[in-house]
């Protein structure tokens, strides 16, 4: 018996050491991610089951047993078999925008001026009279009658209230007269870039491109505490849809400032990388600072404007509208103007962005990058949108390293009416996401939310299959543009942060990476079209954090 004991004492006293030993060779880290199917979209687009983390970094990926062999982590995370992708970026909206706008009364969905004034009605029941009354969302091409609105009701219904509702695209606005009376714009208003819409020698109220600015110019400004506020309110949607990463297009500087005042205060987790609107003092605050490149927050591009928007006949064509004989849409500037930012921004080595829709304004800017790339480089200037390009001019992408930069629901947004206002003969230029792909061999994608919804798994939906959500038309918009699936979901993550030069940060799960990652109840890589219409975000990592969690039922 006493032998026996001894036995028994000396395993216990060899097991213990087994298990120490063990444990004191596995290195220590922060968390372990297991039992998932991760797709990591390194270089191989690799496939596999579990992240180690450990201060904010990915320090290992491979099968659940053998990270718990090699690691030993404070928190264990067992996803019980959901997806795991890299943190979704989306590489073109307006988030700061986005926040503001939360405030304002939102038109998305209406489906006819009456819609929309049935919803002001509610929401300016609540306003302080005198107030400003700010919409944004309408689109008259959803409606019935799909011609612009005039302003006749709300002068009716709002004598004394100022109003400015902006359209879908934030290329056209509709103000009443104590909003026009304010920007002091009349029937001898004129400018470039920009139109007052006349009817009978009076403006109707409605307004395109840089006519709308002359009447956001004299809206008072938000205070701080609003800013603050609306930004944390836009972080915590852009998280609960899947986002760690956003490119913020068109910012002035002092927003910038707001932004790093929202970082510092260490509430605002979102990652930014923020193109500054084409204004001197914008030039003059950053060239003078230097480009910001810090962990959160990246400011070194501008965003320019080489013409307006389809769905309001401001983007500039070649040739006239199909449904507007004799009106081609506008530059909003002369091309000397693109052709100076070009040389300046090349000369200080910032990022060019431009935001080109119509095939002469996407012309224009493409010759113009051209003649200062002047062959192979890297500075990975972007053609925002590149919507409508002109099949003779695709190959400048290719030959010049341009980045084509395009939304994919755009496509499934426009589709109903594109080619009425281009005619059949320009479709095959326009929403030409695999041509455009082939060109350059990558492809970033983005929403431009607050125009399209903010969802990114919308963005795959329409870049894989190119229908609405009952799946119209069948076979897809244009099937022969479609992406598969890997490249639409590199475009929404490796490719959006090599359009920000940011690709050895984050866009795939592999050592060194920030840890962000977004988990899903859905195989985006398998799932067919109805389920992935159900798909839905289970949390979001950013930096090693949790910072969403899908609410229990």
């Amino acid at each position: 018996m006493l032998i026996f004991t001894d036995m028994r004492t000396t395993l216990l006293l060899l097991l213990a050491a087994v298990l120490l030993f063990s444990c004191s060779t596995r290195t220590a880290v922060d968390s372990l991610y297991i039992n998932a199917t991760v797709y990591t979209v390194d270089s191989l687009f690799t496939v596999t089951e579990a992240i180690a983390v450990k201060e904010g970094r990915i320090v290992a990926t491979g099968t659940t047993a053998d990270l718990q062999q090699r690691y030993r982590a404070e928190e264990v995370v067992d996803l019980q078999g959901a997806f795991v992708y890299p943190g979704f970026n989306d590489a073109h909206a307006h988030f700061y925008r986005y926040g503001l706008g939360l405030q304002n009364c939102d038109l998305t969905g209406t489906r006819s001026w009456a819609d929309v004034l049935a919803r002001l009605d509610s929401f300016a029941r609540e306003l302080p009279a005198g107030s400003w009354i700010r919409g944004r969302g309408w689109d008259q091409n959803d409606w019935e009658i799909k011609t612009f609105p005039e302003n006749t009701a709300l002068n009716e219904r709002y004598p004394d209230n100022p109003v400015l509702l902006t359209r879908i695209d934030g290329h056209a606005a509709l103000a009443n007269e104590a909003a026009l009376r304010l920007a002091g714009i009349t029937a001898a208003t004129r400018m470039t870039g920009g139109d007052v819409l006349l009817k009978n020698g009076k403006p109707t109220g409605l307004l395109i491109d840089n006519a709308v600015d002359l009447v956001t110019a004299v809206i008072p400004s938000p205070t701080e505490e609003e800013v603050q506020y609306w930004l944390l309110e836009a972080q915590e949607r852009c998280f609960a849809a899947g986002l760690t990463s956003v490119t913020d297009c068109g910012l002035d500087y002092k927003q910038v400032e707001q932004l790093e005042r929202a970082y510092a205060s260490g509430k605002l987790k979102m990652r930014l990388n923020v193109m500054l609107s084409d204004a001197p003092g914008n030039y003059e605050a950053i060239f003078r600072r230097g480009m910001i490149l810090t962990d959160r927050l990246q400011v070194r591009s501008f965003k320019v404007y080489a013409d307006g928007a389809l769905g309001s006949r401001g983007a500039c064509l070649l040739h006239p509208y199909s449904d507007r004989p004799g009106q081609y849409g506008f530059l909003l500037s002369n091309p000397a103007h693109f052709d100076s930012v070009a040389a300046l921004l090349y000369e200080k080595q910032f990022q060019l962005c431009t935001h080109a829709i119509g095939d002469s304004g996407n012309r224009t800017i493409l010759n113009i990058y051209a003649k200062y790339l002047g062959g192979p480089n890297d500075r990975r200037w972007r053609i925002e949108h590149a919507q409508v390009v002109h099949p003779q001019d695709r190959s400048l992408f290719g030959r010049f390293n341009i980045v084509p930069s395009v939304q994919p629901t755009h496509a499934t947004s426009d589709m109903y009416w594109a080619e009425e206002r281009l005619g059949g003969g320009r479709m095959a230029g326009a929403y030409a996401f695999a041509s455009l792909l082939r060109e350059n061999g990558w492809l970033p994608l983005g929403t431009d939310f607050p125009v399209e919804d903010i969802d990114p798994l919308k963005t795959f939906i329409a870049a894989v299959f190119r229908q609405d959500q009952a799946g119209w038309p069948a076979g897809g918009f244009q099937p022969g543009e479609v992406l598969n699936r890997e490249d639409a979901l590199r475009g929404m993550t490796v490719w959006a942060a090599r359009a920000a030069f940011e690709e050895k940060q984050k866009g795939s799960i592999e050592p060194g990476m920030v840890a962000d990652f977004s988990v899903l109840d859905t195989d985006l890589l398998q799932a067919s079209f109805n389920a992935l219409q159900q798909a839905r975000v289970l949390y979001v990592v950013s930096g090693g954090e949790f910072v969403y969690r899908k609410p229990k039922p």
